[in-house]
C-alpha cells in the first residue's frame, strides 16, 4: 500500500500491480529503416556479476524494514479508524453534509482520505525523501516532494471517487455476491486507468518531451518497427528532477501507445545497453503482458474480495459496538474492507510477483533475441545495479514477497548464457520479428535475416 494515498489502499491494491506510467502525444509514423550497429567486436567473453556495495546491502537491508513497517501500517491505519470509533464519527458528519446517499459516500471517502493521509505523512516523508536522500539516490527538493504528495492525494481522491460507491451499492444489492461483481467491475476501471494515465496523471508530476538525440530516437524506433510495434513515439521524461536511478517502459494502448525513457537511464547506459533496455519494454508490449497482468490482477482482487468477504461477518458481530456499524453495506466500514484486504492479499502476492518475474524473464529473452547484444544485456543490469544501489542474490522471503523482477545476479547470468543463435538453435519470438523497412525478410525473421550481428 502507499502511504501517501492509505485512503486509497483499496484502488491501490487493483492498480499498483499494472499501473501505466507514459505521456500523451499524437502517433507519428514510423520512420524510414535505420540500422542498428553491430556490437563492437572487440568486447568477449561474460560479464561478471559484482558484488553489491557495503551501501547497497545497508539500502537492502533497510528496505526490508521499510517493507515490513508500510505491511503494518496497511493494517494498523484501518484499524484505527475502525476500534476508536474514527470511522463512524467520519459517516456521521459525513451524512449530515451529504445528505444523499452518494454524496455521503463521497464526502465519507474525500474525509478517509485526508485523515489517513495525515496520519501517514511523518513515515512518508521519512520513506520518500529522507531515505532517499540519504543514500545519494534522490535530487527532489522538499518543495517538489510536497507538491508531488498533494498531485497524489487528490489524484487518489478522484480516481476513488469514482469506484469507491461501486462496492457499497453492490453489497446493498447482492450482499452475497458483491465480491463478485465488483470484482468484475474493477476490470474496466483498470483498462480506463491504463488509458488516461500516460494522457492525464503521469504529466502532472514530470516533464514529458521529445528525445534530444535524435540519433537514438532513430534506432529505438527501427527497433520497435522490427519488434512489431509501428506508429509508437518515443519520449524522454525530466525524472534527474526527482531521482538518480534509471528506468525506461513501453505502455499504453491504440492512441496512448507510446515508448518513455527516463533522462537518467539516457546519461548511465551507452547506446546499444539502451537498445536492450527498449527490446525488454517492447518484450511487454509485444508478448501481451498488459492485458495478460489485468487478467491475472482481476483473479487477485476476485481472491482478496472473496476472503474479505468470508472473514467479515464475523469481525461486525464481534465488534459492531466499537466500530459502530453492523453491516458491511455501511460506509464506515470501509476500513475493515481496507484491512482485510491488506491483509489477505499477503497471502497472494507471493503468485502475483511470481508471474511478474515470469514476465520480466520472456521479456529479458525477447530483447535478447532482438537485439543479440548479449553483453550490453549485462551490462546494462550491471548498471542498473549500481545505480539503484541493488542487491544481485537477496534471501528468499525478498523474492517470494517484495520481488517484482528476477534477482539482477540471475539476470545477468542468462544473458551471459542465452545465444541460441550462434548454434543455430531455434529462438523462441523470431516468429514475431520483422525485416526492417527496405529489407527482405528472411525464414524466421531473426536478425540473422539482414546479416547483421549483435
Amino acid at each position: 500500500m502507499n502511504s501517501r494515498l492509505a485512503a486509497a489502499s483499496l484502488l491501490a491494491l487493483i492498480l499498483s500491480p499494472c499501473s501505466a506510467r507514459s505521456v500523451a502525444a499524437q502517433e507519428p509514423s514510423v520512420p524510414e529503416t535505420v540500422a542498428v550497429a553491430p556490437a563492437a567486436p572487440a568486447e568477449t567473453g561474460p560479464v561478471a556479476v559484482p558484488e553489491p556495495t557495503e551501501k547497497a546491502m545497508r539500502y537492502y537491508r533497510s528496505g526490508n524494514v521499510v517493507w515490513v513497517v508500510d505491511t503494518l501500517l496497511g493494517l494498523l491505519v484501518p484499524a484505527l479508524f475502525l476500534f476508536t470509533g474514527l470511522s463512524a464519527r467520519i459517516r456521521d458528519l459525513a451524512r449530515r453534509v451529504g445528505r444523499g446517499w452518494l454524496l455521503t459516500i463521497a464526502v465519507y471517502f474525500v474525509l478517509f482520505s485526508l485523515a489517513s493521509f495525515a496520519i501517514t505523512l511523518p513515515w512518508s516523508y521519512y520513506t520518500e525523501f529522507v531515505r532517499q536522500h540519504a543514500y545519494g539516490l534522490s535530487n527532489q527538493t522538499l518543495g517538489k516532494w510536497a507538491s508531488d504528495a498533494v498531485k497524489s492525494l487528490l489524484v487518489g481522491i478522484v480516481a476513488g471517487s469514482l469506484f469507491v460507491w461501486v462496492p457499497f451499492l453492490l453489497l446493498k444489492k447482492s450482499p452475497r455476491r458483491w465480491w463478485l461483481y465488483t470484482s468484475l467491475a474493477a476490470i474496466p476501471f483498470i483498462v480506463l486507468m491504463l488509458l488516461v494515465t500516460p494522457v492525464w496523471i503521469e504529466p502532472l508530476f514530470n516533464d514529458f518531451g521529445p528525445m534530444k538525440d535524435e540519433a537514438l530516437e532513430r534506432d529505438i524506433l527501427s527497433l520497435a518497427e522490427r519488434a512489431g510495434i509501428e506508429g509508437g513515439r518515443v519520449f524522454e521524461v525530466d525524472k534527474s528532477v526527482d531521482t538518480k536511478a534509471v528506468n525506461a517502459y513501453v505502455t499504453g494502448f491504440g492512441q496512448t501507445k507510446r515508448i518513455v525513457l527516463w533522462d537518467t537511464i539516457l546519461a548511465k547506459l551507452d547506446r546499444r545497453e539502451v537498445l536492450f533496455v527498449m527490446g525488454h519494454e517492447m518484450g511487454h508490449y509485444v508478448l501481451g503482458h498488459i492485458p495478460k497482468t489485468i487478467a491475472v490482477v482481476s483473479l487477485f482482487v476476485l481472491a482478496t474480495l472473496y476472503l474479505a468477504h468470508r472473514t467479515a461477518g464475523w469481525f461486525i458481530s464481534r465488534f459492531r459496538t466499537r466500530f459502530g456499524f453492523d453491516s458491511l453495506a455501511d460506509v464506515a466500514a470501509l476500513p475493515l474492507l481496507l484491512l482485510l484486504a491488506n491483509g489477505f492479499s499477503l497471502l497472494v502476492t507471493p503468485a502475483l510477483l511470481a508471474h511478474s518475474r515470469h514476465q520480466e524473464r520472456q521479456s529479458d529473452r525477447f530483447g535478447l533475441e532482438v537485439t543479440h547484444d548479449n553483453r550490453a544485456a549485462a551490462m546494462a543490469f550491471v548498471k542498473l545495479q549500481a545505480e539503484n544501489l541493488g542487491n544481485p542474490r537477496p534471501g528468499l522471503l525478498y523474492k517470494l514477497w517484495r520481488s517484482s523482477h528476477p534477482p539482477l545476479g540471475e539476470r545477468i547470468d542468462f544473458c551471459n548464457t542465452y545465444r541460441p543463435w550462434e548454434t543455430g538453435a531455434p529462438q523462441e519470438y523470431e516468429h514475431l520479428f520483422r525485416a526492417p523497412r527496405g529489407e527482405p525478410a528472411a525464414d524466421g525473421g531473426g536478425p540473422e535475416a539482414d546479416g547483421r550481428s549483435r
